[in-house]
C-alpha cells in the first residue's frame, strides 16, 4: 500500500503525536508499505529508511488544503490517515473539514486526544461538534483507549469505530558503558535515596504539582526520595505548556524541594532509557486516571518500570492493581506520598510491579500495533474500489 500519514508535528518537533507518527512509519514501512508524510515545516524527521517526509505545510488554515491535495495526487496515495491531536494544528477549525477535502481517497482519522484543552475550555461544545464532525466524516475513526471508544460510540454517526493502541516511543537501549549506579550518581541521587522518575511534558492534566507535593511528605531523614523529571518542559506544540511548567518551578521552590528535584532536560532517547532503569520507580498521577493514551505510561511499561498512577477512569481488564501497576486515585497526594514508600520499601512487590509492567506492555508493540493498522486501511481500500 503507499499511506500517507497527516501530522501537525513529526520530529524534530517534540510532542507525542510526533513521537507515534515516527514509530508507525518505521514500522508500515518494516511490513513493505510505502510511507508518505505531510506535516509542518519544522517537522523535517529523521531519514528513516522508506519513510518519505514532505515539511511543506506553513500553517494548517486554506492554503494548507491545497498542499494536502497536491500531496494526495503526487505520491498516488491508497489512504491517507490524519493524526489528529488539537494542540499540533495550533487549534485550526479547518482540519475537521478535511476528509471533505481532500476527494475519493479513502480518509482516517486517529484520534489522540478527545479531551476539551486547558487553551481554549470555553470551546468545549463547539470543539465537541468539529470532532464529531470529523470523526463522522471520516471512513474510519482510530481511538487509542477505550475512554474515547466510549465516547464515540455514545455520539454515533461514525462509519466504522476501531480501538487500536500506541506504543512506546522509547525503545529500552542504554548508552555504552551504562552503569546503574553511576547513572544514578550523574542524576544527583545519594547513596540511600529513592530515585523517583517522572517522565513526560509538563501538562496540567499530568498531576507533577500532585507529585510534588507527595514527594515532600514522603521524604524523611531515615527514607530520603529524590525526582528526576525526563526530558524537555513543554513541548512544541501546547502553549499553555509553558505557564504550567512556571508554576511547577515555583511550588518546587515554595516546597523546599530544589535540592531533590533533577530537572535532566531533552535527553537522547538512550539517555531518556537509562535514566528509567536507573529509577526505583515511575510516578505517573495523571489527573484524568491512567489510559493506554499516554506515550509515557507506555514507555514506563516497555522498560519494566515498577509504574505507580491513578485509578483509571472506566475500566481497564488489563490493568491489576499490585501486579502490573499500582494505582491511587487521582489528585490525592496523601495517597501518592503513601504509595512512594510502600514501593520502593517492598522489593518483592516492586520486581513483581517490574515484571508485571514487562508483560503488560506485550500487547502493545510496534508491530503489533501497525498490523492491524494496515488490516483496516486495507479493508477501507477493498470496500472503495
Amino acid at each position: 500500500m503507499r499511506i500517507g500519514l497527516i501530522t501537525g508535528e513529526y520530529p524534530p518537533m517534540q510532542g507525542g503525536v510526533a513521537d507515534f507518527t515516527r514509530e508507525i512509519a518505521r514500522a508500515f514501512a518494516d511490513l513493505d508499505h510505502a510511507v508518505f508524510v505531510l506535516t509542518d515545516r519544522r517537522g523535517m524527521g529523521n531519514g528513516d529508511p522508506g519513510v518519505r517526509v514532505s515539511a511543506a505545510v506553513h500553517g494548517w488554515n486554506r492554503a494548507s488544503v491545497g498542499a494536502v491535495q497536491r500531496w494526495i495526487a503526487a505520491n498516488r496515495l491508497d489512504v491517507v490517515n490524519l493524526q489528529y491531536q488539537t494542540a499540533a494544528y495550533q487549534m485550526a477549525p479547518l482540519i475537521h473539514w478535511l476528509p471533505r477535502l481532500t476527494g475519493a481517497v479513502p480518509f482516517v482519522t486517529t484520534f489522540h486526544d478527545l479531551r476539551v484543552p486547558y487553551l481554549f475550555p470555553k470551546a468545549g461544545p463547539l470543539r465537541e461538534w468539529w470532532v464529531l464532525r470529523l470523526a463522522r466524516d471520516s471512513e474510519a475513526a482510530i481511538v487509542t483507549n477505550p475512554e474515547d471508544e466510549q465516547r464515540l460510540r455514545q455520539a454515533g454517526g461514525v462509519r466504522r469505530l476501531v480501538n487500536i493502541p500506541i506504543g512506546s516511543n522509547i525503545a529500552p537501549g542504554t548508552p555504552e558503558g551504562f552503569g546503574r549506579e553511576t547513572w544514578r550518581t550523574r542524576l544527583g541521587a545519594q547513596p540511600g535515596e529513592k530515585l523517583v522518575a517522572y517522565f513526560g511534558f509538563l501538562n496540567r492534566s499530568k498531576g507533577v504539582d500532585v507529585l510534588l507535593r507527595a514527594l515532600a511528605a514522603a521524604h524523611t531523614p531515615e527514607t530520603p526520595f529524590r525526582l528526576a523529571i525526563i526530558g524537555d518542559r513543554t513541548g512544541s506544540s501546547d502553549p499553555t505548556n509553558v505557564a504550567y511548567a512556571a508554576e511547577i518551578e515555583a511550588l518546587v521552590d515554595r516546597l523546599g524541594l530544589a535540592e531533590r528535584v533533577t530537572w535532566t532536560g531533552y535527553l537522547s532517547p538512550a539517555e531518556v532509557s537509562a535514566t528509567l532503569l536507573a529509577a526505583d520507580c515511575c510516578a505517573l498521577p495523571f489527573l484524568d486516571g491512567v489510559s493506554f493514551r499516554r506515550g509515557s505510561l507506555m514507555a514506563a511499561l516497555a522498560h519494566g518500570c515498577a509504574i505507580i498512577t491513578t485509578t483509571p477512569a472506566m475500566p481497564m481488564p488489563e490493568v491489576r492493581h499490585g501486579e502490573n501497576l499500582f494505582l491511587v486515585p487521582p489528585g490525592d497526594a496523601d495517597a501518592l506520598a503513601a504509595a512512594l514508600q510502600i514501593v520502593t520499601a517492598d522489593e518483592a512487590l516492586r520486581q513483581r510491579l517490574m515484571n508485571g509492567a514487562q508483560a503488560l506492555y506485550g500487547l502493545f508493540t510496534w508491530d503489533r500495533i501497525a498490523a492491524q493498522t494496515a488490516a483496516l486501511y486495507a479493508d477501507l481500500i477493498r470496500l472503495s474500489a
